[in-house]
Parts: C-alpha cells; sequence; structure tokens
C-alpha cells in the first residue's frame, strides 16, 4: 500500500472550478450548484484502502452538516484501474451510504486544479469558496488501530459552522496516490 501525503494547497485558495458527470445520475454538476454554500471536495476511489477505511464514518459526517455541500470526486485512471470505473461508483455510493454527489473526473484535470495528491484528500471552502481547512479527515489509517471518527475533518466543519477560527495547524491527508495516466503525472509532484 503506497502512501502518498497530500500536497497542503494553500489555505484561502479559492475553490477551483469544475463542470463533471455524475455517473449514477447521467447529470454533470459544477461548482456553480453551491454557490453561497460551505463546500467539502473530498477525492477518492472506490477501490483505495483508505477510502474503504473512512468510507462509513465519511457518509455520518456528511449527514451531520447538511449546510455544508458535500462532494466526491474520483479522478483515478480507469483504462488500469477498472475498480475505479464510472459505471462501478453507484453500487459503491450504495454500499457506504452516500447521499451526497460522487464525480468522475475523467480529464484528471480538475484534481490537478486541486492539486490533489491522494485518495482520501479534503478541501473544505467557506460559504464565498475560499479554502479554510486541508488535510487528514483523522489519524486513523488502515491496520493502525486509531478509531475511524474524522475528529479533524469534524473540529473544522464544527469551526466553520459556529464561526470561530479554524486552526491552521492542519496535518496532510495520506492514502493511495491518485492513478494517474501515463505520462500524465502534475508538475507539482516535482516541484
Amino acid at each position: 500500500m503506497a502512501r502518498t501525503p497530500s500536497t497542503m494547497l494553500e489555505l484561502g485558495t479559492v475553490a477551483p472550478n469544475f463542470d463533471l458527470l455524475q455517473p449514477v445520475t447521467g447529470e454533470r454538476i459544477s461548482l456553480n450548484a453551491f454557490l453561497q454554500r460551505p463546500l467539502l471536495v473530498a477525492f477518492i476511489c472506490n477501490h483505495c484502502p483508505f477510502v474503504i477505511h473512512i468510507a462509513p464514518k465519511l457518509a455520518e459526517v456528511a449527514a451531520r452538516y447538511p449546510e455544508v455541500a458535500f462532494v466526491a470526486i474520483n479522478s483515478n485512471d480507469a483504462t488500469t484501474y477498472p475498480d475505479d470505473a464510472p459505471e462501478k461508483m453507484g453500487a459503491f455510493m450504495e454500499k457506504y451510504g452516500f447521499t451526497f454527489p460522487y464525480l468522475y473526473d475523467e480529464t484528471q484535470q480538475v484534481a490537478q486544479a486541486y492539486r490533489a495528491a491522494c485518495t482520501p484528500d479534503f478541501y473544505l471552502f467557506s460559504a464565498d469558496h475560499h479554502l479554510v481547512y486541508r488535510g487528514q479527515f483523522d489519524s486513523a489509517r488502515p491496520g493502525n488501530g486509531l478509531p475511524v471518527n474524522g475528529e479533524d475533518l469534524v473540529a473544522a466543519l464544527d469551526a466553520l459552522r459556529s464561526g470561530s477560527a479554524i486552526s491552521e495547524a492542519q496535518i496532510p491527508s495520506l492514502g493511495c496516490n491518485i492513478k494517474w495516466r501515463a505520462g500524465s503525472e502534475p508538475d507539482y509532484f516535482h516541484q
């Protein structure tokens, strides 16, 4: 299991635009669908053990914050990782109880715009879509015995909900690397 940390996009960054297919419904969903709402963007995939480890709790956390729009994005190359193919995303959503959109980033351009590196990789934006948190869900990893409770993300969501300052001491997420198409690994890995 490769362990890749998130790149920790600069706080205050404006949410990069997206307009992606939701395979379950056949609809396209864009950033504009979430104007004037806080937004959590999670880069995940179907096969990653790090994602599977937290998926049930992620669904619970999303349900506890109805005022925050949650969106998951799968940017993995389905040609080399067929378990992450768009036609398998609906079964993943159903299995883990996701009630939020799960979008497919076939070109991988959205992942690159967010400087996403791993699955899972989390980005929390304020209602005006400025980045206020990026980092881990919690310290639990497959096999480390720590409870999956979402405490890092939940602390940021609670602070956002109450209007309190969100700590800038944020720990990078850690997971499987995004499965880039051959020769398309972004430049930000080599800076």
